[in-house]
Order: structure tokens, then C-alpha cells, then sequence
């Protein structure tokens, strides 16, 4: 099993790795913003999140799960976090494949788990979320 983890990276790696996880889950309040809707989306995060601090596949997952805030700060604009986030997911593939590519498929794998719950947290999955799925499966190169 492998225990890369925070101090395998520089700073500016990591948070490029945060912030396409967290962001993640943000893009979602942005694709189809509503009141409720975020504060559902938001819990949905947080709950993926702590299971994954505990139970993530690598010591890689746990350690970004762990970690509070967003990448974001609160006046951040819908379009700095969707071409934030989708920067951030493009770059953290860059990143695993020169450094860990062994962290590769479970990173996209927690992305695409913040993605599904997320999306799924209030009413189902809209169109604009599904579009949102495919954005962000093709920023990890998976679509």
C-alpha cells in the first residue's frame, strides 16, 4: 500500500490537489445554485469527505480529505471556481502521473465520489450537474 501523503509534495502541489477535490463538490452549487440546494450539497460534501479522512483507499485520499476549507475564499466567483477547479483537476493529473501515478486512480476515484454525492444530494441530478460530471471526468481524463 502506498503512504505517499502531504510531505511528498510542495505546497503548490497540494493545494492544486485540495482544490480540485474540494472544488469539486463546489461546482455543483454553482451549475445550479439554490439556497437549500447548497446547504444540501455542502453537507453532502462534508459527510463524503470525513468518510473518506477515515476510510479513503490511500494514505493520499485520507490526508487530502482531512484537510478543512475549500481552496476558495468566500467572495470567489462561479467562474473562478469552475475554471479554478477544472485548472486544478487538470494539473493534479499532471502532478500524480510525474510524482505518484499509483495515486492516480484513486484520486480520480474520490473525485468522481464527491461528484456523484454531491450531485445526488438534493432532487436527483440535473442536466446542468451531469454537465458538470462530464466537465470534470474529462478534466481527470476520463470521459
Amino acid at each position: 500500500m502506498s503512504m505517499i501523503g502531504k510531505a511528498d509534495f510542495s505546497e503548490d502541489e497540494w493545494e492544486t490537489l485540495r482544490r480540485g477535490l474540494t472544488g469539486t463538490g463546489m461546482l455543483f452549487s454553482v451549475a445550479d445554485p439554490g439556497f437549500m440546494d447548497s446547504i444540501g450539497e455542502s453537507n453532502a460534501l462534508a459527510k463524503y469527505l470525513a468518510a473518506q479522512k477515515v476510510a479513503g483507499d490511500t494514505k493520499l485520499v485520507r490526508d487530502l480529505c482531512a484537510v478543512p476549507g475549500t481552496g476558495f475564499g468566500l467572495t470567489a466567483k462561479p467562474n473562478e471556481i469552475r475554471d479554478g477547479t477544472i485548472a486544478a483537476l487538470r494539473s493534479a493529473v499532471e502532478i500524480l502521473t510525474a510524482k505518484a501515478p499509483e495515486e492516480l486512480d484513486p484520486y480520480r476515484q474520490v473525485v468522481l465520489g464527491i461528484a456523484t454525492a454531491v450531485a445526488e444530494a438534493k432532487k436527483g441530478v440535473s442536466p446542468s450537474e451531469e454537465a458538470v460530471i462530464e466537465a470534470v471526468k474529462e478534466a481527470l481524463g476520463t470521459a
